[in-house]
């Protein structure tokens, strides 16, 4: 192990062009690797002070109307203790060093550094306001609390930032909203984060964008600095990051470790998870002492850190020498401030197992006998290799009501609109088709899904619809499906600015893919099932923000009602949201299931505003999509008795509108149901049964 000082940070904006960047950084070989980290060399037993800008911003939110004016998050106020807190003052730690907080961190991963200081200059303070369209972001409230946090694009608030703020030479960038958490990759799916930091790729500025937390929901576990300490420390670990470019994977700057696993002792549940391979969490972030729970807030225990009379909350953070071994110099402390938080290094993430040869399952499939009572068990079918000695359809569990098939894609070598379907792991086409007829021969319906996860779909022009049209009819012809499956995921199908009615929709997109599944079902006949499966933003989003990915899902919704088959909502790709009564709600809870489910059956104000009121859908046309390995199956039959029966299990706090449920409600989805044969059945065997001895639903 070596370190080797380089003086200055540098981005490789195209390739082999050095360019000058804003701190000082030195590098570090371990593990048969090199690492960049922001400060000065230990070994020149010096100190360094960075000069610093803080960047108070205040979120104006168009989504959001307090008396004819937009709502406003400003975190100007919260300078004033930000400037107490051991981010710019000395503390005591438990390490044995008074100083900041970065610097103490620094020390306790090179211990014998003795002289050896990295501190952060008295900061200038530059104020931005940045206006937040109805598309990039959202805010929450709870009723009974009477406190607000806002959900924004991370990407969205960086730009806006450094359009603001010029090149910094030599200066680190710390700019902050006020009770704000993040989504990433441009998708509210991909939330939460407290935020980012790296280089930023046009202003070449090193910065740190996090939130301040203070008087928030109490859903909220989070409090004060802990967002800046924890994105402060992966700073320094890992200065030369770009998000923009980790998240379209181009030309990727920054460092990479060895795929760590999240500690499972400390949050029970994790065995097994893969963090990523960055300092925080794959596209998150998220500290390894972090919860990993995606699309709720993040959390974690901070360390308590006195003050001048205040009580500061710092981020607990794993040291390098966790990710990397401990070695010389690092020392043999695997975490900060609190060393006890992790005892022992990162253990390394197993082989990614692909499930082509999946082994037999050691359970059987429970039979389903009983006639139908219109509840049914849905799910998704991706792999066809299902293993065994007989076909794939005939081993698909009886349980399942309707199959449907993942995925029919755009063909990007023929003309815009036309999709394509193929079908996988060795299986022929006359096989599938073969497959298809046997599993409609035991009453089951089988459709096609169009688009998928990771899948950008536009349909701007009009005349791409006739292709769409033939393309479909000729695969449904082909294989004989009952019907197809609408799953265009953000940020395909987004509303174009100005479109704000979602019954008289402007964006092409949604116009012209309303008038081909009319013209696809005019077509082949009124047996032709339509169904939907939104994102959370793309349904349920649409209650406290309409706008680009924000209830895109409601303009098709709404027009094709009358010919819909079902719409179920994937309560696994989605945000926290807020519910009929004024709850904030996060996923992998009865009560998420509940709140987001209701929106559709009972009817919402679009965007909160009354002149715009989504009518409720009947409960024959809705279903809850569950992940499974994600939810697990105790908290999916608690859900599915409570919305269809009304009765609420122990520990609900959502209250149900209706207060009988909605028995007619047709059931639950599953992504997917290879993975529940590989899973012995475990979601199947307990969903399905529940769900087929309910009573007839009227």
């Amino acid at each position: 192990m070596r370190i080797k000082a380089i003086g200055f940070l540098v981005l490789a904006s195209l390739p082999f062009c050095l360019v000058r960047a804003a701190v000082p950084t030195f590098q570090l070989s371990a593990g048969g690797r090199t690492y960049t980290l922001a400060g000065s060399d230990p070994a020149s037993n010096a100190s360094t002070t960075i000069p610093t800008v803080l960047v108070p911003i205040t979120l104006s939110f168009e989504s959001k109307q307090v008396n004819g004016k937009p709502f406003v998050l400003d975190a100007g106020p919260d300078v004033a203790m930000l400037l107490r807190s051991p981010i710019f003052k000395d503390y005591a730690f438990p390490s044995g060093n008074v100083t900041q907080y970065i610097d103490a961190m620094l020390r306790t991963t090179f211990p014998k550094a003795s002289n050896w200081h990295t501190l952060l200059g008295k900061p200038e303070i530059e104020p931005v306001a940045i206006s937040v369209p109805a598309g990039y972001g959202y805010v929450l409230s709870s009723k009974k609390e009477g406190k607000t946090v806002a959900v924004v694009d991370s990407e969205f608030v960086e730009k806006q930032v450094f359009a603001q703020i010029p090149e910094q030479a030599g200066k680190l960038v710390i700019a902050f909203a006020h009770n704000t958490t993040y989504y990433a990759d441009a998708d509210a799916t991909v939330c939460c984060t407290w935020g980012t930091h790296g280089v930023d790729p046009d202003t070449k500025n090193a910065f740190v964008l996090a939130s301040f937390l203070h008087d928030t929901p109490s859903i909220v576990e989070d409090f004060d600095v802990q967002p800046l300490t924890q994105q402060l420390a992966e700073f320094f670990y890992d200065p030369m990051y770009d998000p923009q470019q980790y998240r379209h994977r181009q030309n990727i700057q920054g460092n990479t470790f060895p795929a760590w696993l999240r500690p499972a002792t400390m949050h029970p549940g994790d065995e097994g998870v893969c963090g990523g391979t960055l300092i925080g969490s794959n596209y998150f972030l998220l500290e390894p002492t972090d919860t990993n729970r995606k699309n709720n807030f993040p959390a974690s225990r901070p360390f308590l850190a006195r003050l001048g009379g205040t009580v500061f909350h710092l981020q607990n953070v794993a040291l390098l020498p966790w990710y990397t071994g401990s070695a010389e110099p690092l020392g043999t402390t695997y975490s900060f401030p609190n060393a006890r938080v992790l005892a022992a290094p990162a253990e390394p993430c197993p082989p990614r197992q692909r499930h082509n040869g999946a082994p037999e399952t050691t359970f059987s499939a429970i039979p389903n006998s009983r006639p139908p009572n219109g509840h049914q068990l849905i799910g998704y079918w991706t792999g066809y290799g299902i293993p065994g000695p007989t076909p794939p359809a005939r081993r698909i569990s009886p349980q399942w009501d309707v199959i449907i098939v993942a995925f029919s894609t755009p063909d990007k070598s023929a003309p815009d609109g036309t999709m394509q379907f193929h079908v996988r792991n060795g299986v022929t086409p006359e096989q599938f088709k073969e497959g298809v007829a046997y599993l409609k021969g035991q009453g089951k319906k089988v459709l096609l899904s169009l688009g998928g996860g990771g899948l950008y779909f536009t349909f701007d022009d009009a005349k791409a619809v006739p292709n769409f049209v033939s393309s479909v009819a000729q695969i449904v012809r082909e294989y004989g499906f009952d019907g197809v499956d609408i799953d265009f995921e953000s940020p395909s199908l987004a509303l174009a600015p100005g479109d704000t009615d979602f019954k008289h929709p402007s964006t092409p997109s949604a116009v012209n893919l309303i008038s081909a599944l009319r013209q696809l079902h005019d077509q082949i006949g009124p047996q032709f099932m339509i169904t939907l499966v939104p994102e959370g933003s793309q349904i349920p989003g649409g209650y406290p923000s309409y706008g680009g990915q924000f209830g895109s899902y409601l303009p098709l919704t709404y027009a094709l009602r009358d010919i819909l088959a079902f719409v179920d909502i994937q309560d696994y790709n989605t945000p926290p949201l807020q519910g009929l009564d004024g709850e904030i709600y996060q996923s992998q809870t009865v009560d998420y299931h509940a709140a987001v489910t209701e929106l559709l059956l009972h009817g919402f104000n679009v965007g909160g505003d009354p002149k715009y009121f989504f009518p409720p859908l009947p409960a024959n046309k809705v279903a809850v999509g569950f992940l499974t390995g994600y939810e697990n199956p105790e908290t999916v039959t608690k859900a599915m008795e409570y919305l269809i029966t009304g009765k609420a299990p122990l520990g609900t706090t959502y209250k149900l509108v209706e207060r009988a449920g909605y028995p007619g409600m047709i059931g639950a989805m599953f992504w997917t149901l290879d993975a529940d044969h590989r899973e012995n059945y475990r979601y199947s065997n307990t969903v399905g049964p529940q769900l087929h001895n309910y009573p007839a639903a009227k």
